[in-house]
């Protein structure tokens, strides 16, 4: 049954700034996915978060078309581990929901906790980038170092096809070992991974039945607007401002839900 007019737009609401907050910093998902198990069941609200939160990435991947481009070899190596990963992730949901559930608090702290080291973690890999002066599309890691990130994309997306936030800085560090030196071909490919891993999850999630679709829907509308409106202000809003206010609540939130 689909809830309320109040409830949707406090949905719609949390869509809108997690757009918003995809496009300047990251941590969408901390927004959404609480906002849902209010008025559905955890692996529920998961699905649904991922499905309207969908649109969004696609967008950011279409918006990095150069920068793919230029990376395209890394993305043709990365992109079977991510969409696997991210099937086998989805389909971890789906077979045992109440698992799911006793795990979302600590996703939650995990997610948290990711977005805290995400400073640090873009910085080293900013100073990494001004080191190094190679192109790209010349570097040519070892095989022992491609082995590495293929195997680690892969376990990245097994937990972003479960839970997903967080997955962005844990592929941006693995990246920074492939030698690009460019942070905006870093984060193209990481966009694009992004969206990879999330549309193997939508398509496992969907024949499950595990989306709301009254709710998914309208919640992808207003975190597409969310996401538009977001890359328009980023560069007038300090993403510092942003970033702490989605590390106070997804530090709250677990702890909510550890109580609860």
């Amino acid at each position: 049954m689909p809830p309320t007019d109040w409830p949707l737009a406090f949905l719609c609401l949390s869509a809108f700034v997690a757009g918003v907050m995809n496009s300047v910093a990251g941590g969408g998902t901390l927004l959404t996915f609480p906002a849902l198990t209010g008025v559905v069941s955890p692996a529920v609200a998961n699905a649904t978060s991922t499905v309207a939160l969908m649109p969004g990435s696609v967008a950011g991947a279409l918006g990095y078309r150069r920068e793919l481009w230029e990376c395209r070899h890394l993305v043709a190596l990365l992109i079977v581990p991510s969409l696997v990963g991210g099937f086998v992730g989805a389909t971890l949901v789906g077979l045992d929901k109440d698992a799911f559930a006793g795990l979302v608090p600590w996703l939650i702290l995990t997610a948290a906790v990711l977005f805290v080291v995400q400073a640090p973690l873009s910085r080293w890999v900013k100073r990494r980038a001004a080191a190094g002066g190679a192109d790209p599309a010349h570097h040519q890691p070892g095989w022992a170092t491609r082995a590495a990130v293929v195997g680690f994309q892969f376990l990245v997306a097994v937990y972003g096809g479960y839970f997903g936030a967080g997955i962005g800085i844990l592929m941006l560090s693995a990246l920074g070992f492939m030698g690009v030196p460019d942070i905006h071909r870093m984060n193209a490919v990481k966009t694009f991974l992004a969206a990879a891993i999330n549309g193997a999850s939508v398509v496992v999630f969907v024949r499950d039945g595990l989306v709301n679709w009254p709710l998914a829907w309208p919640m992808a509308v207003a975190a597409v607007l969310g996401g538009y409106a977001g890359a328009r202000v980023a560069r007038r809003l300090p993403p510092a401002y942003v970033r702490y206010a989605v590390i106070a609540i997804g530090f709250g939130l677990a702890a909510y839900y550890f109580i609860r």
